[in-house]
C-alpha cells in the first residue's frame, strides 16, 4: 500500500487534479445553457387557427374566445406568444413576423410592440400590422388563410393559420403542426433561465462548433477540445493577447511582419518596363508586383495560425475599410495596410480611423495623396463618411433608417459637407525625406511604410462646417489667416483630427460599424435589438470609452442571438462568403501539402477568385458585395448573395471537386509544395463501419454541427453505398463532397 505521505510524486498529481478539477468547477458556473427557448405562439383548443385580435380589444377574453375571426390588410392584429425569457429592456425589435401566403410568397411583417398580459404571467401581445415591412411582393390578396410564424434569436415559433379576408382557403398546415392552446401550456415549465450578454457553454457541442465558424476560420478537432476544456469567455481573453502573425512572413523580404523594410527596392532586372524574358524575372514580378506574397501568407496563417480570432476581424474589417490590388499592385504595399487592421482589430475604432486616414495605399487607393488646395479630389472624403463610418442615412441605435414625416430617409450629410471634409483632407502626400516622421524612405522609391507627411503649401487653410449633431463641439474649423508654415503644419493637423473625431463621435457610428461586424462574422440579417445591443457597447464598452473594438467582437460573439445548439429560422445566418467556404473546408480536414508530408503553401486564391473573391483584390471600394443587398425573390438581407451567381453556383461545387476527388499539384515556381485535404481519418471511418453511419455521423458533427436533416443524410448514403465498400477513399470523398456541395453546409448557421 502506497503512503500518501511518503510519496511527494502522489501528493503534486493529487494536488494538481484538485486544482484542475477547481479550475473546471469554475469554468462550468461561467458557462450556462446558450440556449434561448423557442417562442410558441398561441392557437385554438382543436386547431392551428391563432389566438389574435384587432388591436384594442380585451386581450384577456381573446385568449380564452372560441369564436374565429377574419382580418384585413394594413389592419393592426395582436397574437399572443408564450415561452420568452427577455433581457431588461429587450422588446419589439428582438422580433420578427413571417406571414406566407397559398402562393409561397412570404411578407415580412413589422412588429410594432410587445407587452406583457397581464392576468397571464408568462404570455405577451405582439403588435403587427398585415402588411409587408419591406414591400417586395405586391399586396397579397385577402382571399383566404394564411400561415404566421414568429422569429426570436434565430429561433422560429411554430406556425399558425390567420384568416385573411375570408376563412379557409388552399394553405396547408406546416408538417407536424398541432394546436397551441394557452390551456395546454400553462401549468407547464416552458421558460428557461433568462439568458444574458455573458452567454458561454464548453458543453454544449453545436454550439462550440457554431462559435468556431464565426469567431475563426474554420473548426478543427483539437480547437474544438480545447474550447470544451476552457470556455468561450476564457478562449476569447488567450485570442486577445496571442501574437499575431503566427505563421511565417508575409513578404520574402521581410525580417518580420512588425519592422521590416518594406520599400526595399526590386532586384535590378525586375521592373514593369523591363522585357519579361526569364523565369527569374516572373518570379520577381510576383514577387514585388502581384498579391502573391500576402495572399499565400493569408491562407496560411487561416489554415494554421493560432490567433484566428485577430486574423478573421482583420479580414472583417479589410471588407469594409477596402483598398485593393487594383490600383495598390505590391504586395508590400498591401501588407502595411493589412498591419495596421490587425493592430487595430482589437483597438479603438477612432485609432483605426486616424491609421487608415493616413495610410499611403488608402491614400493613393482614394486619392488623398494627390488631393490638394487647388485641386481638392472629394474621393477619400466621401468614402469615409459613407462607407467607412456613417453612412447615407441617419440611424437609429438599434441600425434602423430613420425617416422624416413623409416616410423618406434622412440623409446624413450632403454635398456641401463632403466639399468642407474635402478641404481638411489636402496636402497629404507619401513622405519624400528621410526624417524621425518617415523612418523608412529610401531615395527614389514611393514610400507606402510610413504615414503620409503634410505639404503645407498644398493644404486649404479656408474655415470648415462639418457635420452636425446634438452634443457636437466639432463641426466648425476657422481659417487660419495668414499663417507660416509651421503654424500650417500644426493647424492641418489638428483639423485632421477634430474631423475624424467630429465623425467617430457622430451617434451613427456605432450602429453602422456593429451592424456590418455582426454581418461578417455571424449573421447577415441581424435584429435590430442585436444590432442595438453591440452598438450600446461601441458607444460604451462598461468604463466609458466608446470605440472599444475588444469590447465590440466579444459583444457580438456572446450575444444571446449568435449563440445556441442550433438555429431554427431559415433565415438565420449567413452564405458562407468564397474564403470562408474554403478554410472551413481545409481546417476540418487538416489541410497539407500535396504529399501529405507537411504543410500546403497557402497557393490557393485562384479558388475564391473563381468564385468573386480575390484575396485583397476586391473590385471596388464598395467590397465584393454590398452590406445592404437583398437577396432577389425575397425579403432578406444577404450580402455574400451578391456574388452568388449561376456561374459561381456551380464554381462553388467545381472547387469541391478539385479539392475532394484531386489536389493542387506542385507546380514550380508558384505552388512549391501545393496543397490536399487529409482524408485518412474519413476513410478509416469509411473502412469501420461498412453501412456508412459512422462516416455521416462525423461528418454530420464536423462540418455542420449536428444540424444535417434526415433526408440530407439518407441522401448521402445511399450515395456511399452506391461505391464499393472496398473502396473507402472513393466513400470519404462521395460523403464529403455532396456535403460540402449541400445547401445545408453552405449557409453558415
Amino acid at each position: 500500500m502506497f503512503s500518501f505521505k511518503s510519496h511527494k510524486w502522489l501528493r503534486l498529481v493529487s494536488t494538481s487534479v484538485l486544482v484542475l478539477f477547481s479550475l473546471v468547477a469554475a469554468a462550468a458556473q461561467d458557462d450556462p445553457d446558450p440556449n434561448s427557448p423557442t417562442p410558441i405562439l398561441l392557437s385554438e383548443k382543436d386547431s392551428t387557427r391563432a389566438i389574435a385580435s384587432p388591436v384594442g380589444k380585451n386581450r384577456n377574453t381573446f385568449l380564452v374566445r372560441s369564436s374565429s375571426r377574419i382580418f384585413w390588410p394594413d389592419q393592426k392584429i395582436e397574437l399572443f406568444v408564450t415561452n420568452l425569457a427577455l433581457l431588461d429592456g429587450e422588446g419589439a425589435n428582438a422580433f420578427r413576423i413571417y406571414m406566407k401566403d397559398a402562393k409561397g410568397h412570404e411578407y415580412r411583417l413589422p412588429v410594432l410592440e410587445i407587452r406583457d398580459v397581464e392576468s397571464q404571467p408568462g404570455v405577451f401581445s405582439i403588435v403587427t400590422r398585415l402588411s409587408d415591412e419591406i414591400r417586395y411582393w405586391p399586396a397579397p390578396t385577402p382571399d383566404g388563410d394564411v400561415l404566421i410564424r414568429l422569429t426570436w434569436r434565430g429561433l422560429t415559433s411554430n406556425s399558425v393559420r390567420l384568416a385573411y379576408g375570408a376563412m379557409g382557403g388552399k394553405i396547408k398546415d406546416e408538417e407536424g403542426a398541432q394546436p397551441t392552446p394557452l390551456s395546454a401550456i400553462n401549468g407547464k415549465s416552458v421558460l428557461g433561465d433568462a439568458p444574458t450578454t455573458e452567454l458561454v457553454g464548453y458543453k454544449w457541442s453545436g454550439d462550440r462548433a457554431r462559435f468556431l465558424q464565426q469567431a475563426t476560420f474554420g473548426s478543427t478537432p483539437a480547437l474544438d477540445v480545447r474550447l470544451r476544456r476552457i470556455g468561450l469567455k476564457t478562449w476569447l481573453a488567450e485570442q486577445f493577447s496571442a501574437q499575431y502573425p503566427s505563421i511565417g512572413n508575409p513578404y520574402p523580404n521581410f525580417t518580420d511582419f512588425s519592422t521590416a523594410n518594406q520599400n526595399a527596392l526590386p532586384p535590378a532586372g525586375c521592373g514593369p518596363l523591363n522585357t519579361p524574358d526569364t523565369a527569374t524575372y516572373n518570379a520577381c514580378i510576383r514577387d514585388h508586383y502581384s498579391m502573391y506574397p500576402i495572399q499565400t501568407w493569408f491562407f496560411r496563417e487561416a489554415f494554421y495560425g493560432e490567433p484566428q480570432l485577430r486574423h478573421r476581424v482583420a479580414w472583417s474589417l479589410s471588407q469594409i475599410w477596402v483598398i485593393s490590388g487594383v490600383g495598390t499592385q505590391q504586395s508590400n504595399h498591401m501588407v502595411v495596410y493589412h498591419k495596421l487592421l490587425s493592430k487595430n482589430a482589437f483597438g479603438n475604432y477612432r485609432d483605426l480611423m486616424k491609421d487608415m486616414t493616413l495610410n499611403a495605399g488608402m491614400g493613393n487607393y482614394l486619392d488623398m495623396m494627390r488631393s490638394t488646395r487647388t485641386s481638392p479630389n472629394e474621393n477619400y472624403p466621401r468614402e469615409i463618411l459613407q462607407l467607412f463610418s456613417i453612412g447615407l442615412y441617419m440611424l437609429n441605435q438599434d441600425g434602423t433608417v430613420q425617416v422624416d414625416t413623409g416616410g423618406n430617409p434622412i440623409p446624413t450629410y450632403d454635398q456641401n459637407t463632403v466639399n468642407n471634409f474635402t478641404k481638411v483632407f489636402t496636402g497629404w502626400r507619401d513622405c519624400r525625406v528621410l526624417s524621425a516622421a518617415c523612418p523608412s524612405q529610401i531615395a527614389g522609391v514611393s514610400n507606402y511604410t510610413d504615414p503620409m507627411e503634410l505639404a503645407t503649401n498644398n493644404h486649404d487653410l479656408t474655415a470648415k462646417t462639418l457635420l452636425s449633431y446634438p452634443g457636437s463641439t466639432t463641426t466648425n474649423i476657422a481659417a487660419c489667416s495668414g499663417c507660416a508654415a509651421a503654424a500650417i503644419a500644426t493647424y492641418a493637423n489638428n483639423s485632421l483630427d477634430q474631423a475624424l473625431t467630429n465623425i467617430f463621435n457622430h451617434p451613427n457610428v456605432g450602429p453602422f460599424v456593429s451592424r456590418q461586424l455582426i454581418q461578417h462574422l455571424v449573421t447577415s440579417d441581424p435584429t435590430p435589438a442585436y444590432v442595438g445591443r453591440v452598438a450600446a457597447v461601441f458607444n460604451n464598452n462598461g468604463l466609458g470609452v466608446r470605440g472599444d473594438l475588444k469590447a465590440v467582437v466579444r459583444a457580438i460573439l456572446l450575444d444571446p442571438e449568435a449563440r445556441g445548439d442550433i438555429k431554427t429560422d431559415p433565415n438565420y445566418g449567413k452564405l458562407r462568403e468564397p474564403v470562408q467556404l474554403i478554410t472551413n473546408v481545409f481546417r476540418a480536414f487538416d489541410v497539407k501539402n500535396a504529399a501529405l508530408t507537411g504543410p500546403s503553401d497557402g497557393v490557393v486564391m485562384n479558388l475564391p477568385s473563381n468564385l468573386l473573391q480575390n484575396v485583397f483584390f476586391a473590385p471596388t471600394v464598395f467590397n465584393y458585395y454590398s452590406p445592404d443587398y437583398v437577396i432577389p425573390g425575397t425579403t432578406l438581407n444577404g450580402p455574400e448573395f451578391g456574388i452568388m451567381t449561376t456561374g459561381t453556383s456551380v464554381g462553388r461545387a467545381n472547387v469541391w471537386n478539385t479539392m475532394v476527388y484531386g489536389q493542387i499539384n506542385v507546380a514550380l515556381p508558384n505552388t512549391p509544395a501545393g496543397t490536399r485535404l487529409d482524408l485518412t481519418e474519413m476513410q478509416a471511418l469509411a473502412a469501420a463501419d461498412p453501412t456508412g453511419n459512422s462516416l455521416v455521423d462525423a461528418l454530420n458533427w464536423r462540418l455542420m454541427h449536428g444540424r444535417m436533416s434526415q433526408q440530407m443524410k439518407s441522401a448521402i448514403l445511399t450515395a456511399v453505398a452506391a461505391e464499393p465498400a472496398a473502396n473507402t477513399l472513393n466513400r470519404a470523398r462521395a460523403a464529403i463532397y455532396l456535403v460540402a456541395t449541400s445547401s445545408q453546409f453552405q449557409i453558415q448557421r
